[in-house]
């Protein structure tokens, strides 16, 4: 969420060296950090927060009850996906560095993330036909075959509806939460070259020029979306390349983790300034770093206990709820009661997150996945962080 072992498609760095080979034997040998922090620590709770946060904008954002506007205002879905992205750039390389080659990394990646991505596209891609004003032959079309291949291949911008679904809706997109797998999947792939470019030029300094080229990304199209007048360019601008500061800075907090550790106050007094004063001032070369500070400092300190014991609920709610909620306002369910939808939208979700995670997540995980070995008292775990 790169992907495979160089040397097995027979990609060669010269003299029959694999890939792998190389970046173990570059230039600069990258020293790993090692904490408890590592083991004890709050990213499943902040998981869980974030996906919840998402669900709970996109309960109003859906349905447009106005007794829920509220959360509009005091929770971001921007926030907390650019916090997801903050949690997989400190998780993804722990997990990288911790696999003995591309092939075990590749699998990992692929087992915790598109098992249950396949379930949830093909759960609306063949349920909703009962929601569908369209007749069976009228669903089961091309549209519907461009939709599955166009979702299940992470390219949802191609195709983001199902025949005659969710019509009536405000939005009829089917599951608009799934435009950042694809990025996380991208960034997954990117990651063994991110390694390999460290040990040849040094940690800091490659994330130094992929955070401020991601930045600089940022800036270009939001300045071209303002001279045009055109939102495609705010939206290009929210792909991978805008995206990757956020998974930088969290990187860039694993490998200094001991930096980090000494310094956690002066860390985070400073990021709270800056987010204070992004209010009134736009800082966008400092904000990424800003909320990452926030994010790690609070995975990593107070750590309020194992909260993986039972599972880990947040990907199912988060590429579940969207589906879950249209189909509640599609029918109009709870419609007089805007808080009792609220309520019922949420539970609803979490009930199919845990059975998501039982029936397809779990079993499709190694022995040596962190989500495996949580169930066990923080001392005893140690297995794959993500």
């Amino acid at each position: 969420m790169g992907l495979n072992d160089a040397s097995e498609w027979g990609i060669k760095f010269g003299f029959g060296v694999s890939a792998r080979t190389f970046l173990l034997n570059s230039q600069e040998a990258v020293l790993l950090p090692d904490s408890p922090r590592l083991t004890t620590n709050n990213f499943d709770l902040l998981r869980l927060l974030f996906a919840g946060t998402v669900c709970l904008v996109h309960a109003y954002q859906l349905s447009e009850y106005q007794p829920l506007a509220w959360i509009d205002s005091v929770l971001s879905t921007r926030v907390a996906v650019e916090a997801f992205f903050v949690v997989s750039g400190f998780l993804i390389f722990m997990s990288y560095e911790r696999s003995s080659s591309n092939t075990t990394y590749a699998s990992k990646r692929i087992r915790r993330i598109y098992p249950a991505y396949f379930v949830a596209v093909m759960l609306c891609a063949v349920g909703l036909l009962g929601v569908s004003s369209n007749s069976v032959t009228d669903y089961f079309t091309v549209s519907w075959v461009g939709y599955v291949v166009a979702n299940l291949s992470f390219l949802n911008f191609f195709q983001h509806t199902l025949p005659g679904v969710f019509e009536t809706n405000p939005v009829n997109t089917v599951n608009g939460a799934l435009w950042t797998l694809k990025i996380e999947v991208m960034f997954y792939l990117s990651v063994p070259l991110f390694v390999m470019l460290f040990r040849r030029f040094g940690t800091l300094a490659v994330l130094a020029i992929a955070y401020v080229g991601s930045i600089s990304y940022v800036v270009l199209f939001a300045w071209l979306a303002e001279k045009t007048g055109d939102s495609v360019y705010l939206r290009l601008g929210r792909q991978l390349p805008g995206q990757l500061s956020f998974f930088c800075a969290g990187a860039f907090f694993y490998y200094q983790l001991k930096f980090f550790e000494r310094w956690a106050g002066y860390f985070l007094a400073g990021a709270i300034l800056v987010l204070i004063f992004d209010s009134y001032w736009l800082f966008p070369l400092f904000e990424p770093f800003a909320l990452a500070t926030v994010v790690i400092f609070f995975a990593l300190f107070f750590y309020l206990g194992n909260f993986g014991k039972y599972g880990d609920f947040s990907y199912g709610i988060y590429i579940l709820h969207f589906p879950v909620l249209q189909v509640f306002v599609h029918y109009g369910w709870l419609a007089d009661d805007p808080w009792l939808y609220l309520a019922a939208g949420a539970l609803t979700t979490l009930v199919m997150a845990v059975a998501m995670w039982h029936l397809v997540e779990k079993r499709f995980l190694l022995r040596s996945s962190h989500y495996v070995s949580a169930s066990r008292s923080p001392v005893e775990k140690g297995g794959d962080p993500k």
